[in-house]
């Protein structure tokens, strides 16, 4: 027999095994980052940033160690529950500049510990979901959105951390007194006035005249019925007469 000649580094047979693993870690390395979006990291801290990249909806890859998302001057009308549920070390989120007009009640769930920021201004938010933004300890900017300022309003800012910086922007762009259209909202509740108590005031009211109304008819009802029986008895003794 012949001398077994080498074989060469590019027919060595590689384990089945072996190339799952560099295929799995090629995808792993592809998958780290939403497409169209930047992700810089820095001691183990990823900041994704996706703005102004047309996104009509939220991307699905963002990265577990995301502490900074950027979603700003997109397309996003709406957030849907649990769409940062697995950001649990996320510090900072910007949604503003979007078309935002509804969210789900657990669209920030998983975030209420960690969250300093909350960005959503210059959407379209018109009422403030108290239960999606209530248990989240994070600043809030909802400036420069049409804002509907009522009693519902009122009720949820009082659970929310505003940003100080962008307070004095909010405005209410139609309001349950229309005295209160175009003026700042937290300038309007500092004087003293309580969409909250008005809306009492005319519910009060709406009560009150009912029962007048009831009052009149039962009154009404009465006379109406003393007068009868005094014309019957009237006749009744002309009668005996």
């Amino acid at each position: 027999m012949g001398p077994v000649g080498k074989q060469s580094p590019s027919s060595l047979p590689v384990p089945a095994g072996g190339s799952c693993l560099i295929l799995f870690f090629c995808l792993r390395l592809g998958a780290s980052c939403p497409q169209s979006c930047q992700c810089p990291e820095h001691a183990g801290a990823v900041a994704v940033h996706c703005s102004a990249r047309g996104l009509q909806e939220i991307p699905k890859d963002i990265p577990a160690n995301a502490v900074l998302l950027k979603l700003d001057a997109n397309q996003l009308s709406h957030i849907p529950d649990g769409a940062f549920q697995h950001l649990h070390q996320l510090r900072e989120l910007d949604l503003s500049q979007n078309i935002i007009e509804t969210i789900g009640p657990a669209a920030f769930s998983g975030l209420a510990g960690g969250l300093r920021l909350l960005d959503l201004s210059r959407n379209r938010i018109r009422r403030i979901p108290k239960d999606a933004l209530g248990k989240l300890s994070a600043k809030i900017r909802l400036s420069h959105n049409p804002l509907h300022c009522e009693c519902a309003l009122q009720e949820a800012l009082w659970e929310l951390k505003l940003d100080p910086e962008s307070v004095d922007a909010i405005a209410c762009h139609t309001a349950a007194q229309e005295e209160f259209v175009g003026k700042p909202l937290i300038q309007a509740l500092d004087s003293g006035v309580s969409f909250c108590s008005t809306h009492h005031k005319t519910t009060d009211v709406a009560m009150l005249v009912t029962m007048f109304g009831w009052f009149a008819m039962v009154i009404t009802y009465v006379v109406y019925y003393v007068r009868q029986n005094q014309e019957d008895a009237r006749r009744h003794l002309e009668y005996l007469k």
